[in-house]
């Protein structure tokens, strides 16, 4: 009885000293989770009745169960390192299953797509909308992320926003004509660049003159007019009005939206006629100097993709070489009622059992998931202090379960001896 109960102890304390030092071997691997041994004892029940004699005969591994705690997080520096800082998992295509993993190292292969160190494609959701402002996915489904080398799209200007000061002070040209090669005939000029539908830049110049001051009108009393003219690489288009008019606080109230019009070029490279609205809504007419106090268009070349970047919810966006960047997906995260109950299957990797529940799928900062920290990966949680005090328990263990067969040994060869 003795030796096969002590049997037992040197068997746990042997799985226990295993366990222990899978958890120390794996104390720098990313996304590792240490593993815990769980016994119980083993005891003879006797049925139709409680035997208040009975001894127990050992014990007997229960369960390795592993901690799902967070790990610390290990700044790297690279965009493509992630770490979740809070619940859940990544998502892996494993040839077609859904494997599920802590560890974030992710790289690019040879046809573009997004992969841990075992080529399994991280699964994201894919953009509805790749608004660079509000960009929305397809939660719906899940795709793997792939990284396209196209160059990213040009867009035509459409719209020139544009707040100019002119100046009060400014000498009355009087009626007549904007000569742009004649600096007399104008009073002040502004230069901008804008884009044709193929992403070609052009340089726009918008000529002011102050041409006649104190209508005789009386509705216009006290106004003041500009007229304006617009080229595009030196060739005169049409603009709609062509007047301005500031009233004696110096605000502009003619046009009333404060738009005009511009069309008529062609860039004669291929692309469509360019077209778009001058805004110069909030502009006025102040002090004894011309100024430009704000000037945006939203036309932009084509761009190279030169980098990424990964938000705190896991939308990742591509960045062009031309200021403009685009949403690619949203990277998925997956949790269980019952972590502990997953399948570990090697390579810091989970699949789904009928003991861990059915997989909920979401995405960072919702809901009970935590948020993606762009690069940084999640460290071992392993406790190196902790385990090397285990291994002294677990090896004192092993010594008094040897013990006691050491000592049962004597009792039996005394009682041989004495036969």
């Amino acid at each position: 009885m003795a030796f096969g109960t002590a049997l037992t102890g040197l068997n746990a304390a042997s799985e226990a000293l295993n366990v222990t030092g899978n958890n120390i071997a794996n104390a720098g691997t990313t996304g590792f989770k240490e593993s815990r041994a769980e016994f119980g004892d083993i005891y003879s029940v006797a049925y139709g009745g409680i035997n208040n004699r009975a001894i127990g005969q050992g014990t007997q591994l229960q369960a390795v169960a592993q901690q799902f705690s967070q790990g610390s997080l290990n700044n790297t520096g690279n965009a493509l390192d992630l770490a979740i800082n809070g619940k859940g998992f990544f998502v892996f295509n494993n040839n077609g299953s859904q494997v599920y993993s802590r560890a974030g190292a992710l790289q690019v292969n040879r046809d573009g797509v997004v992969v841990n160190a075992l080529n399994q494609p991280l699964q994201v959701y894919a953009p509805t909308n790749v608004s660079n402002t509000n960009p929305t996915f397809n939660q719906g489904s899940l795709s793997d992320l792939t990284l396209s080398t196209a160059s990213g799209k040009p867009q035509a200007t459409t719209s020139v926003n544009a707040v100019v000061n002119l100046s009060a002070k400014a000498p009355d040209l009087g009626a007549g004509t904007i000569n742009p090669t004649d600096p007399t005939t104008y009073t002040y000029s502004t230069p901008l660049t804008v884009y044709d539908s193929l992403g070609a830049s052009h340089t726009a110049v918008v000529y002011f003159r102050k041409d006649t001051t104190t209508p005789a009108t009386s509705t216009t009393q006290g106004s003041t007019t500009w007229d304006v003219l617009t080229q595009i690489d030196g060739q005169t288009v049409t603009s709609n009005p062509t007047q301005l008019t500031f009233n004696d606080n110096g605000a502009l109230t003619s046009p009333s939206n404060g738009n005009i019009s511009i069309s008529g070029y062609n860039p004669g490279n291929g692309a469509a006629p360019m077209a778009f609205t001058l805004g110069l809504n909030g502009s006025s007419m102040f002090g004894d100097s011309n100024s430009v106090n704000s000037l945006t268009q939203n036309g932009y070349a084509a761009g190279r993709l030169s980098g990424l970047s990964i938000s705190d919810t896991g939308v990742i966006s591509a960045n062009y070489t031309n200021g403009q960047t685009q949403a690619l997906g949203q990277v998925a995260l997956a949790d269980f009622p019952n972590p502990q109950g997953l399948q570990s299957i090697g390579n810091t990797e989970w699949a789904q059992t009928y003991d861990s529940g059915t997989v909920r799928l979401g995405a960072a900062g919702t809901g009970t998931f935590g948020s993606i920290q762009s690069g940084a990966l999640e460290n071992s949680n392993v406790d190196l202090a902790k385990q090397l005090v285990d291994l002294i328990t677990e090896q004192r263990n092993y010594q008094a379960n040897a013990k006691t067969i050491s000592t049962a040994n004597a009792v039996t060869q005394t009682i041989i001896q004495m036969a």
